[in-house]
């Protein structure tokens, strides 16, 4: 019988192997994770954040969950929007990183933010009852889970009726000329930065490599079809480099 495999960057790993692995990863990086994205994408993933924010356009009353989100980044976007229009959210952050959590709540401490509930859970089988969502989102997460299929139709499962799903993840670049450049920066810039901030030059490699183990934008909007989701839309950021993927449960 042939052992079940999962891809971890470019290497194939025993599939049950994967979660441990990533959650490695994101143990060793968790505590320098906001400032390396600052650094490694000279701001822009701040841009990028913005915008899967201002296209969810929470509204005052839905209950949000956001998956992977473990430092609170879109939580706390999705709170402040919802506030500027005079109403107060309710966010759930999961994440299946206790040290990631760790650094979302000493955040929300320090903001003095009581909105945001803090859950440590699996994107393949979320602690969450049925259609309890109004919304559910997921930036920069999707590609680290071990079952991409499996995480979507969780995605469906959590939300209500007419609920939302948006997903913002690396993706492939459409610009000619700005792929070679953008492979030459994340396989030999991005891990040594990993290595001289973070101390941790492997796990950047990791996720350079699981930026292009992911499917481009066309699949991906597939696999969400695929998982029972519909209306899918697709919006490239900076030509490709990130995509956000838009998808409602009807």
């Amino acid at each position: 019988m042939t052992e079940k495999t999962a891809s971890f960057g470019f290497r194939e790993v025993p599939e049950d192997q994967k979660e441990g692995l990533v959650k490695e990863v994101f143990s060793s990086v968790a505590a320098r994770y906001d400032l390396m994205n600052d650094l490694m994408s000279a701001g822009v993933h701040r841009i990028w954040k913005d915008a899967i924010v201002e296209w969810l356009n929470p509204q005052p009353g839905w209950k949000s969950l956001d998956v992977a989100g473990g430092t609170g980044d879109i939580a706390f976007r999705i709170v402040d929007l919802v506030r500027s229009r005079g109403g107060e959210a309710a966010v759930t952050v999961c994440d299946i990183n206790q040290q990631m959590l760790s650094e979302g709540v000493r955040r929300a401490e320090e903001k003095g933010e009581g909105a945001i509930e803090w859950v440590c859970g699996n994107a393949e089988s979320l602690p969450f009852p049925d259609a309890h969502f109004d919304s559910y989102t997921i930036a920069f997460g999707i590609r680290n889970v071990t079952h991409i299929d499996r995480a979507l139709v969780e995605a469906k499962r959590v939300l209500k009726p007419g609920g939302r799903f948006l997903c913002l993840e690396f993706s492939k670049v459409e610009v000619p000329g700005l792929d070679t450049l953008y492979d030459a920066y994340s396989f030999k810039l991005m891990p040594k930065i990993g290595g001289l901030v973070a101390k941790d030059e492997e796990s950047y490699r990791y996720l350079a490599e699981s930026i292009r183990r992911f499917p481009p934008q066309a699949k991906f909007a597939q696999m969400i079809t695929d998982a029972g989701l519909e209306q899918v839309k697709v919006r490239n950021l900076s030509g490709g480099i990130a995509a956000m993927h838009s998808a409602w449960r009807i």
